[in-house]
């Protein structure tokens, strides 16, 4: 299965501690927690282009399988890492968050990011 395509957010759990933890400023924590995102993925081989578009806030990332990439995070700052994939899944470490984006079936993506132990899931599905 491709992921290419473009999803909705449909639901997400720990959103609010998860951001705090991160290091995300309150007053974007609670402007964010009710915003529906929108992920827009472009699959071509092992490379990927995935741009996450939250209110007016834009997060684009580019990055080969396995090639260390330049990524940007979501408190606006950048890290090298390395995108793995496991048959349906992306992994990625970025900053001691451990992230796993998992095609589920063709029309939902599941995107889990842990951190310690707050476990921050989000559920989008195709558009």
């Amino acid at each position: 299965m491709s992921f290419s395509g473009k999803y909705q957010l449909e639901s997400q759990e720990n959103f609010v501690p998860f951001m705090k933890a991160v290091g995300l400023p309150d007053e974007l924590v609670q402007k964010g927690k009710d915003l529906k995102s929108i992920s827009e993925i472009e699959e071509n081989g092992d490379n990927f282009k995935v741009t996450i578009t939250t209110g007016t806030q834009v997060l684009s990332n580019n990055f080969t399988i396995g090639q260390e990439s330049e990524l940007d995070t979501m408190t606006g700052g950048k890290v090298m890492a390395a995108v793995h994939r496991e048959g349906n899944k992306l992994k990625v470490s970025l900053k001691g968050v451990e992230s796993v984006t998992e095609l589920v079936d063709k029309d939902t993506i599941v995107n889990t990011m842990t951190l310690g132990d707050i476990v921050y899931k989000r559920v989008s599905k195709r558009m």
